[in-house]
């Protein structure tokens, strides 16, 4: 534990001047119990139902890829602007609900303090420790952004090869290390069948399936996911299923992942891609074989992503309400 804290730390003295105002306990005088009701929101939430961690973490990564993890994908839409949670690749995020839970008891306790950016942050946080993972130390002073457009999300998607991801990752000063070890969040958590489904049937219009999918593995997912899901458009409608096909517990995060990755029993088709990429399919078979190296270094890469266009001092706001911007709502408009 010594050691990774010393790690941990030691990441921090070379990220930090990334976001020079965002500090280790930013709160410890305006909100001192600030972490405290975060997490004890948070456990009554993951106590109902264990999938939270899961969508905190994608709902974090999606933030921080727009803009930086300024709890832009938070915002809902106005009459003037269709914000980010409408694009469709976050038609599916979840969790929305625990961060407005979290944001009304700290409004409780120290009203107009604790930013929504720090809240998804420190939830996420959070959720990876009470899913197995390791409680990392989080810089906070991030501030919230006024800007949330659909027009402006691109993410790099399941069907993504190594190569496409990695360019993504790079844009956000993310490298094939951090990509290799964030994919290991697929350890826990759902995926709709929509995501995944022409790997099974119709592969690079092959019309068949991606010959690296294992036949067991193959047989569970057409399964869940019959071929009449192809034409469907309402994603209400799509079935969920255990992104992680290799493992009895689908939501503890572990390098359980990466046994599925270098088995043929990925899930998506960038998670199997890590298995034919040198160097990923290395860092694969170093983290199956010591789970703890997954776990620190998965702490640290998250680290890392939470630092991503952050804004502090006086950049932003700190919202009253996560789902709007402070006053007129047209704010998240302005640049």
């Amino acid at each position: 534990m010594a050691t990774a804290l010393y790690i941990t730390l030691l990441l921090l003295s070379h990220t930090i001047s990334t976001a020079l105002s965002l500090e280790l306990h930013f709160y410890r005088k305006s909100c001192p119990r600030a972490e405290l009701i975060v997490k004890s929101v948070l456990q009554r939430h993951v106590k109902k139902d264990p999938s939270i961690p899961a969508g905190l973490l994608r709902l974090h990564f999606h933030d921080c890829f727009i803009r930086g993890c300024d709890a832009s994908v938070l915002l809902d839409s106005t009459e003037e602007n269709i914000a980010e949670k409408e694009a469709p690749p976050n038609l599916t995020l979840r969790t929305y609900d625990v961060i407005d839970d979290i944001k009304a008891e700290l409004e409780k306790e120290c009203k107009g303090i604790v930013s929504c950016a720090d809240i998804l942050a420190m939830a996420t946080r959070d959720g990876v420790a009470f899913s197995g993972g390791e409680e990392y130390a989080l810089p906070t002073g991030r501030r919230d952004g006024k800007i949330s457009r659909m027009s402006e999300v691109h993410l790099p998607g399941p069907s993504f090869s190594v190569q496409g991801a990695l360019a993504a990752f790079q844009s956000i000063n993310l490298d094939l290390e951090d990509l290799t070890t964030l994919l290991g969040a697929h350890s826990i958590g759902f995926c709709h069948c929509g995501f995944f489904i022409s790997r099974l049937y119709n592969f690079r219009n092959s019309g068949l399936p991606d010959p690296r999918i294992a036949p067991r593995v193959l047989k569970t997912l057409r399964h869940k996911c019959p071929p009449q899901l192809q034409q469907l458009n309402d994603v209400s409608k799509d079935p969920r299923i255990f992104m992680n096909q290799a493992t009895e517990r689908p939501f503890t995060l572990n390098s359980s992942f990466y046994h599925g990755v270098l088995n043929g029993q990925a899930t998506l088709h960038l998670d199997q891609d890590l298995a034919f990429t040198d160097v990923t399919n290395r860092l694969a078979v170093e983290y199956l074989q010591s789970p703890e190296l997954f776990r620190r270094q998965f702490s640290n890469s998250m680290i890392k992503l939470g630092m991503v266009g952050v804004l502090s001092g006086q950049q932003g706001e700190v919202r009253l309400n996560c789902r709007r911007v402070n006053g007129d709502p047209t704010d998240n408009l302005r640049t």
